[in-house]
């Protein structure tokens, strides 16, 4: 993927949810595009359908309508395998809370999706090193989930969603579970990561002194997307 060219492109993206009999449109006609190496926020207050719209540009949730393309192709008309194989080939996604499988290691659990995948082991295992050590969590490797803080844990997903090289970075509150320092210091360690390896990012936040630090700032209000300045 060429840096500059789109990575994502929504086209007139609309949700709208149905409760009680009431109509709720959270995205009203949602167009954006973001390119190869550009890192930007996403804004908006509680409840404005941030994580709807990062769900949607994961393919994990259907649009009533528009098209969302990843790297040029539309996803409108991907079978269910298709989209797995997308999610899994170009996207990686960062939670609020990390979602590490406590069961394995903070290597293992940077190796399973590469597995998953179809690397081998060595291979996994490699880069699973080499992207530990890049967020400086290398010293924690062999410790399971329990045994590392919540800055620690973060770390680890951020890697985890790196593993497969992905082209598109989708992180949903990355920071929110962490007190000042550390969400400085983890947003510090995903923002390097991100700019080194040369992906699109959208980072949903609700700092927006982080939000100042990106590329671009993007905020979503009653169903409406706006670029901000």
């Amino acid at each position: 993927m060429t840096e500059g060219a789109p990575v994502l492109e929504l086209g007139n993206l609309r949700r709208t949810f149905h409760q009680g009999g009431a109509a709720i449109e959270v995205l009203r006609g949602v167009s954006f595009a973001i390119a190869g190496g550009e890192v930007v926020a996403l804004t908006g207050p509680s409840g404005s359908g941030k994580s709807t719209l990062l769900q949607l540009a994961g393919l994990l949730e259907q649009p009533d309508g528009g098209d969302i393309s990843i790297a040029g192709v539309s996803c409108a008309a991907m079978s269910e395998r298709q989209r797995t194989r997308a999610r899994r080939e170009k996207l990686g996604f960062v939670y609020q809370f990390h979602h590490l499988l406590p069961e394995f290691t903070a290597r293992e659990n940077v190796m399973l999706p590469q597995m998953i995948a179809g690397a081998g082991k060595r291979r996994a295992r490699q880069r699973a090193n080499d992207l530990l050590a890049r967020l400086d969590i290398s010293g924690r490797k062999n410790h399971r989930p329990a045994q590392m803080s919540g800055g620690e844990q973060q770390r680890v997903a951020i890697a985890r969603a790196l593993a497969n090289q992905p082209l598109l970075l989708l992180a949903d509150e990355p920071t929110g579970n962490l007190d000042q320092e550390n969400a400085e210091s983890v947003f510090d360690a995903l923002l390097a990561a991100v700019r080194d390896s040369g992906l699109a990012a959208l980072i949903a936040t609700h700092n927006l002194d982080l939000a100042a630090r990106m590329d671009r700032h993007v905020a979503l209000d009653n169903g409406v997307l706006s670029e901000q300045r």
